[in-house]
């Protein structure tokens, strides 16, 4: 019996294997001792911090929930794994030129993120990709270092060209990727007009496409790229211009978060030799562009689901090296420059979303046992028996004779033939008799499909304050799993299983997918009990995309943000840098015509109406327009800090 009891005991390694956190964090994760996540930034060669401490401070700053806290030191590691990736395959492989990465600017636009990474990739001389006019003139701003590169992709009109080219005239390294022909006119045109030598690249359509979710962006059906026949054109179009060394660089795009290596495999062969074959024809290549791809294991399986990877980064570097040596040395071209646009491997770690809970919702509340109902009924008689004589040898046949019971309740109800009082009792003994049926199967080793369902329907709803369309559209968008955990607690045993509720007013605002080791999203997310006292959840590898991309549903702004730092000069081993104080109720308001100023007027001439019709005291009236003007300096979320200090 003490052996069971061991074997069955709580501890940090089941919360570890529990919540997967050793196989989606990298080492960057963990939990400690006192059951709280640690993250260390710099893995093994840094220190280790617990959110919750980070999490206290900023609430001591002033920061309220949701918060975003970034690891900018995170961050820069992620840039040096990555470098260091390719060029440890360049010297395994003997590879006979260099890697020159550059980070995707639309993955995370925000400047502290963009300058963190400019400045730990510059011993690396890594480079910046944009594919706007605003993403370009920030980066002419910010781009200093004249090795590394700026990768120009999207549709250009005009002004879009004359800017990259004044980076060129700066001396520059700016490649305008051309992605239809008559980008290439107006490139001559003006490259003439201002007298300055462009870098120009190909986009090439491949025929292989990706997989995964944005599988549709890619193959010869894709938005961006030009087919054989546009690149001939091009080619024929450059040297009448005498501009055919110019032609630096080919591009192609093999999808986002591309779950398999085989895809990428096949589409860098592919692009290699569309880069031999242009090379032959007379134009002085020098890089190839190999787009972005790269994905985060976000379940951690370590499969081709669509939130994992069945590869690793150094197998990732290794392939795309290899490959491209491989097309080039049969067809006897000089090796290219390597480029790659991973933006999501390089932030998605970075940042982690803390939402707090404020409430719950069960399905049932866990009472003593019942007693026999006082209602004289065959239909609660029968829903009585059900519950009565569930046992070992038939809790299925149970559970479905429950199931009929309450769909005929229902029937009659809508026939107006019994009254509230039945249905109530009826529906109250159903879910008492499902959860005795689950008993049945909690160390089961296979459940039929019907008691997954129903384990699930079972699952509580605890209420979080944040907006899952701010804060994870690729959640609600693209059903994008993300690691959820609680960020204490973790020496307690989880005994509970619920769904996330945000704040917005929308029925589609939950999460109730989450990660699982073997399969591809599971209904319930293993919760504790609230205890009157604050509960954090984390929301892991938030940092690509999210911030960017979510919406303002229900006119919920950005969210505080606390940006953090390693330092073993602190007591603590890291400090706060700065905190970034989220979207006003006033800001958010003007960004939909609704300005500070009118809502002030209009909410005053109501006011004095009221005073003047003597429905409002002049002293009150004054109060109560002095509360509206204040709320609207404050933060679009609940304040729950507020809410406990009157309850």
């Amino acid at each position: 019996m003490q052996q069971t009891a061991e074997a069955t005991a709580w501890s940090i390694d089941k919360a570890r294997e529990l919540y997967g956190i050793a196989r989606w964090g990298l080492r960057y994760f963990d939990i400690n001792t006192k059951g709280q996540v640690t993250v260390a930034p710099l893995k093994e060669q840094g220190g280790t911090i617990a959110i919750v401490d980070v999490i206290k401070e900023a609430v001591e700053q002033g920061l309220h929930f949701p918060m975003l806290i970034r690891f900018h030191d995170l961050l820069r590691n992620r840039v040096e794994r990555i470098n260091k990736a390719f060029n440890d395959a360049i010297v395994e492989l003997e590879y006979k030129s260099i890697y020159r990465g550059v980070y995707p600017i639309k993955v995370n636009q925000l400047r502290e993120v963009v300058e963190e990474i400019i400045d730990a990739g510059k011993p690396f001389h890594h480079g910046l990709e944009v594919g706007s006019k605003p993403e370009l003139y920030a980066a002419l701003a910010f781009h200093e270092d004249r090795e590394s590169l700026i990768i120009c992709n999207g549709y250009k009109d005009a002004l879009y060209i004359k800017t990259a080219l004044l980076g060129r005239k700066l001396g520059k390294k700016i490649v305008l990727v051309v992605e239809k022909v008559e980008e290439v006119t107006n490139i001559i045109r003006y490259a003439k007009e201002l007298k300055v030598e462009p870098m120009i690249g190909l986009r090439v359509r491949l025929m292989s496409g990706g997989k995964g979710k944005w599988e549709k962006s890619t193959g010869e059906d894709a938005k961006f790229g030009l087919s054989t026949q546009e690149i001939l054109q091009v080619s024929d179009l450059l040297k009448e211009a005498d501009l055919a060394d110019c032609l630096k660089l080919v591009h192609f795009h093999s999808g986002s978060q591309i779950p398999d290596i085989l895809t990428i495999k096949k589409a860098v062969r592919e692009g290699a030799m569309f880069y031999a074959k242009i090379k032959q024809i007379g134009h002085a290549l020098e890089y190839i562009d190999v787009g972005g791809g790269l994905g985060v294991d976000y379940d951690g399986s370590r499969t081709t689901f669509h939130s994992s990877i069945n590869y690793s980064l150094n197998e990732y570097a290794r392939d795309i090296v290899y490959n491209i040596m491989d097309v080039c040395d049969s067809q006897g071209v000089a090796h290219p420059v390597i480029i790659s646009e991973s933006g999501r491997a390089v932030v998605a770690h970075h940042s982690v979303l803390v939402v707090e809970t404020f409430g719950d919702i069960k399905k049932m509340e866990h009472a003593r046992e019942p007693a026999k109902p006082e209602i004289s009924h065959k239909l609660v008689e029968e829903a009585w028996y059900n519950y009565t004589h569930v046992n070992p040898s038939n809790p299925l046949e149970a559970y479905h004779d429950a199931q009929h019971n309450k769909e005929e309740t229902q029937v009659h109800f809508e026939l107006g033939l019994i009254d509230l009082e039945v249905k109530a009792e009826v529906e109250k003994l159903f879910w008492l008799t499902g959860a005795r049926v689950l008993e049945h199967f909690v160390n089961a080793e296979y459940k039929p499909d019907e008691i997954v369902e129903l384990e699930s329907k079972f699952s509580d709803q605890y209420l979080c304050n944040f907006s899952v369309f701010q804060s994870l559209l690729d959640h609600w968008g693209y059903g994008q799993l993300f690691p959820i955990m609680p960020l204490h607690r973790l020496n307690e045993e989880p005994k509970r299983r619920g769904t996330l509720a945000d704040i917005t007013c929308d029925s589609d605002g939950t999460v109730s997918k989450f990660i699982n080791l073997y399969e591809e999203g599971v209904d319930t997310l293993p919760l504790h009990d609230l205890n009157g006292k604050p509960y954090y959840l984390g929301i892991f590898l938030t940092g690509a995309y999210q911030d960017i991309m979510g919406d303002l549903h229900n006119l919920f702004g950005r969210v505080n943000e606390a940006h953090v730092f390693l330092d073993e000069d602190e007591d603590a081993g890291y400090y706060i840098e700065e905190t970034i104080e989220g979207t006003t109720m006033e800001k958010v308001l003007g960004l939909v015509q609704y300005t500070g100023t009118d809502l002030k007027r209009k909410m005053k001439s109501q006011v004095d109406s009221a005073i003047k019709e003597d429905r409002l005291r002049p002293n009150e009236a004054m109060r109560l327009l002095g509360e509206y003007e204040k709320g609207l300096k404050g933060y679009t979320y609940l304040d729950l800090k507020k809410v406990r200090k009157k309850s």
